[in-house]
């Protein structure tokens, strides 16, 4: 079976993370300390006041140009610049240099949890069936689809709710959401680039899992991409230690979405190096 490229697999979801930080409204730019910035052909964006230390990544990286001593000189002068107090950097495993271990110890970049990236064509999505209640988020229910998403992803909403909601002006954003009845439970996200269509930010309300909901936003979605003309799909989550589940990765590959490759995360803290 076709591959997808490496390199329109991180390409993707750099953009989509570089759009969800960069399109917060200007006062919540300030409030969470952001800055953005392009580097390499890959992107790092920075959230210093981010409780979660979730939202300040490095990624992209490797393809424009090589992953070097340099470059990643580069990325962590941008979060010394912007006093940045964590930055994790994601690389694609088929781009780290034969010196990565060299690199990574004079940064001090210290390893992280993995994701694992998964993809597969349209056509060979595997939709199932829902009888929950999933529609697209207007611009009136933007605030509402970001409160959801964050208290599903256990994440506090204060200035990072309106972060993300700012993300529904972006026309390559197409935010949805599983309703049950008036009560919006679970969110998700599709972000189109060229022929691939990206499938994040999914999360449910603690109380309403085991439902359905992520399954039945992934199909929504598929069929979204495919409808826009989309020829891939794909998705990343975190890969589970030995042992445990990821319902979310469960999810995935039941819907015939499949494993590229594992990527390991990369911390950076400006008192480590």
């Amino acid at each position: 079976m076709e591959e997808l490229p490496t390199a329109l697999a991180e390409g993707i979801e750099a953009e989509f993370m570089y759009q969800y930080v960069s399109m917060a409204p200007p006062p919540m730019k300030s409030a969470l300390g952001i800055a953005t910035t392009r580097i390499g052909g890959g992107v790092a964006t920075s959230v210093r006041n981010d409780p979660t230390e979730f939202w300040s990544k490095a990624l992209g990286f490797g393809f424009d140009e090589p992953v070097t001593h340099d470059l990643i000189g580069r990325v962590v002068d941008f979060y010394r610049s912007q006093d940045s107090k964590v930055a994790v950097l994601q690389i694609a495993p088929s781009v780290l240099p034969p010196d990565w271990e060299e690199i990574r110890a004079a940064y001090n970049l210290r390893p992280g949890a993995y994701n694992v990236k998964l993809a597969c064509p349209v056509e060979t999505f595997w939709p199932g069936e829902s009888k929950l209640d999933i529609r697209p988020v207007g611009p009136e229910a933007a605030m509402e689809w970001a409160t959801v998403g964050l208290r599903g992803f256990g994440m506090p909403e204060e200035g990072l709710a309106e972060m993300l909601a700012g993300s529904n002006d972006h026309p390559d954003f197409h935010p949805f959401a599983a309703w049950d009845g008036d009560t919006m439970i679970a969110t998700a996200n599709l972000f189109i680039r060229g022929s691939i269509g990206s499938l994040n930010a999914g999360a449910t309300l603690p109380e309403h899992r085991n439902q359905g909901a992520q399954s039945a936003l992934l199909a929504r979605r598929a069929m979204e991409a495919a409808a826009m003309g989309c020829s891939w799909l794909v998705a990343e989550t975190g890969l589970p230690a030995q042992g445990a589940a990821n319902p979310s990765l469960n999810n995935m590959l039941r819907a015939g979405l499949r494993p590229l490759y594992s990527r390991r995360d990369w911390i950076w803290r400006p008192d480590a190096g």
